[in-house]
């Protein structure tokens, strides 16, 4: 039997928003997650973009979540594309105000390059969970080093 959890949309949601509502309905919105790609354009203010980062769409990011949150994504996938790549932390501005605006969970993407970029977007970001790539793929960490850190921090996590 093959299957999915969960399904993920982003420029799908974007180009027809009530998808994801109807998605919702069908299937439960726990299995529903709406990817965000987000830029900064001003300080404090960032835009959704589509098409893996490449096309502008001119939707403000915490409307956008909100919105998505009331069609029934039961989650968020968050990727700052400022920092996504740079190994340099996440964007702990932006995953705050998105995981601030609305009360399901976000996992925040884009940015870690050390085990304390996974914990300060978790405390200080507000994140629920974290998605990391580039440590783990040129060796730099362990999973489970990642899950020794954050558990040794005080967060909750399966070992």
């Amino acid at each position: 039997h093959a299957g999915a959890d969960k399904v993920s949309l982003n420029t799908s949601a974007v180009k027809d928003p009530k998808l994801v509502r109807s998605a919702s309905k069908a299937f439960g919105n726990q299995c529903i997650v709406v990817a965000i790609d987000a830029k900064r354009i001003a300080p404090g203010k960032w835009e959704v973009f589509t098409h893996g980062g490449r096309n502008s769409t001119g939707i403000d990011v915490i409307q956008w979540a909100r919105q998505m949150r009331e069609y029934g994504a039961g989650e968020l996938l968050l990727t700052s594309m400022d920092a996504d790549g740079t190994q340099a932390g996440y964007d702990i501005p932006l995953t705050r105000a998105v995981c601030d605006a609305v009360d399901i969970p976000v996992i925040a993407s884009g940015g870690a390059g050390n085990l304390d970029h996974l914990t300060d977007v978790l405390r200080d970001g507000h994140a629920s969970a974290v998605l990391a790539a580039s440590i783990f793929h040129f060796g730099t960490y362990t999973v489970r080093q990642a899950k020794e850190h954050l558990k040794s921090a005080g967060l909750p996590v399966r070992l």
